[in-house]
Order: structure tokens, then C-alpha cells, then sequence
């Protein structure tokens, strides 16, 4: 039930009204470095946090880029406000292995559930890291058209053969194969649907957001940083726990054996 809860399965929505446009701004990069450079201390704070679910294990092969590099692929879109709470703690997370430049500040959609989140978007985004490589689509934007939203994206066909094969049982529910927003962490892991509670960010603005990081206490700081540290948990073990810095990190290191704990879901 926590699973299907953060779920939103890529469809058209007959029958709503028509949301406002809105256009995206750049991210201000004193807003960017906020979730981007979180001080380890908090990390550790924070543990697993208020992360309902881990990643799923599939220990694949590990999935490399064009560079060589472990990759992580994200498969989301800007209408989605369960992707809107995920994509704070995947750039959190990423932000301690490389560099974003070109993010933009969205929101997601006006008539769906948590209406009009703050987040980011990947759209026109680049990452840089000696690391990891990271592959994201934002599959449809916010903003209306007949049924549905309009598109943005389309997904490339490694992007496309990742979420066909593991965006579907047995390692999401079969009501639930397609479901956005889909990550997957270098072939050993996959997430789908948010990891905590997006209704946490109801209300609050981007810079808010950003701000209540800073204090372990707050519910968006629980939520976001404890998934962001599973998200990080999952990449060090696709790049062989390098960077040592993160990746030895005792509440990423708590969180690894968990995974490893974790049996791969029987076909």
C-alpha cells in the first residue's frame, strides 16, 4: 500500500480542466548549491529519515554511459507532483558525486494531487562527474493539452529498454508497471513512485524548501535527505564506493547493507 500511495502511472486525465500555463525559470545556483551541498553532519543526522520504501534490487551487470561510467537513468515528468518530490532528493543526492548546471525551477501540475509543488526540472540540464553519469527525460511538461499534458521528451532507447524492463513486475506491482517517476541506480537498483511522504512540500515555495534542509528536524529535511541518502546508498554501489568521502559515510554504509539485505525479486 506505501508503494502504490506514490505512484503515478503515466496516462491521459479525461475530464479535468485546463491548469494555467507556466513557464520554467532558471534555478537561482544559491538555491541549487542549498540541496546540492548539504553538510555531511545533517546527512548523518539523518539516517534513513522518514524513506518509506528502499530501492529494488536488481544487480544487474552494472549499466555504464557513453564515458564508461556508471549510469543513472531517471524517467519522469513536470505534471507529476510525486516526481516533483523525488527529483529534491535525486539532485541532493547527485550533488555529492558531480555538478548540475541549467536547472530550472517548475512545478507540478494545478489539478492533480499536492497542486503546484516546487521542484526542479531536468529539461536543458547537464551533470558533470568523475563518477556517475546521469540520464534523465521528462516525459510531459504541466501544462494542458486535451487530455493531457504536452510533451516534452522522448525517451531515448536505452532509456525506453530501462523502463520496459524494470518498470514492470517483478520488481513494481503489475498494476503499477509504468509508473513515474522510475529510477534506475546503475543496474543494481530501481525506485518508482516517491520514497517519502510528498505531501510534505504542500504549500511551501522552492526557497523554502531549500531552507528547511538545513534543519534535521523539519519534515522536508526527514524526507528528502533520509531518501537522498538511499538514492546515495544505491549509487556507491554501482561506482564501487568511490567517492570514499561519500560512500564511507556510516549512514550510507548502514543503508548499503541494508540493499545488500534485500533479496532480487524472483521472475
Amino acid at each position: 500500500m506505501v508503494l502504490l500511495v506514490g505512484l503515478v502511472v503515466v496516462r491521459s486525465f479525461a475530464g479535468r480542466g485546463a491548469s494555467a500555463p507556466a513557464e520554467n525559470a532558471p534555478a537561482p545556483p544559491e538555491l541549487v548549491a542549498q540541496v546540492a551541498n548539504v553538510d555531511p553532519a545533517l546527512y548523518e543526522q539523518i539516517g534513513r529519515g522518514t524513506l518509506t520504501q528502499l530501492p529494488t534490487p536488481v544487480r544487474a551487470q552494472v549499466e555504464t554511459g557513453p564515458s564508461g561510467l556508471p549510469k543513472v537513468s531517471y524517467i519522469g515528468a513536470e505534471y507529476c507532483p510525486f516526481c516533483a518530490a523525488e527529483r529534491w532528493a535525486l539532485v541532493a543526492a547527485l550533488g555529492r558525486f558531480g555538478t548540475f548546471s541549467n536547472l530550472q525551477l517548475t512545478h507540478s501540475a494545478s489539478d492533480d494531487v499536492y497542486p503546484n509543488t516546487p521542484t526542479f526540472s531536468f529539461v536543458g540540464s547537464s551533470y558533470t562527474s568523475p563518477y556517475v553519469e546521469f540520464s534523465p527525460v521528462e516525459l510531459q511538461g504541466n501544462v494542458r493539452s486535451g487530455n493531457t499534458y504536452q510533451a516534452l521528451q522522448t525517451p531515448t532507447p536505452d532509456q525506453s529498454h530501462v523502463l520496459q524492463t524494470y518498470d514492470a513486475p517483478p520488481y513494481v506491482p503489475a498494476q503499477s508497471a509504468g509508473a513515474i517517476p522510475f529510477i534506475d541506480f546503475g543496474g543494481q537498483y530501481v525506485a518508482a513512485g516517491a520514497s517519502y511522504d510528498a505531501g510534505v512540500l504542500r504549500g511551501m515555495s522552492a526557497d523554502q524548501i531549500a531552507a528547511s534542509l538545513a534543519d534535521p528536524t523539519t519534515p522536508q529535511a526527514k524526507g528528502i535527505l533520509g531518501q537522498a541518502n538511499a538514492m546515495t546508498a544505491a549509487i556507491c554501489t554501482a561506482t564501487g564506493n568511490t567517492p570514499a568521502e561519500v560512500c564511507s559515510q556510516p549512514s550510507v554504509t548502514a543503508l548499503q547493507s541494508a540493499l545488500a539485505a534485500t533479496p532480487v525479486p524472483s521472475r
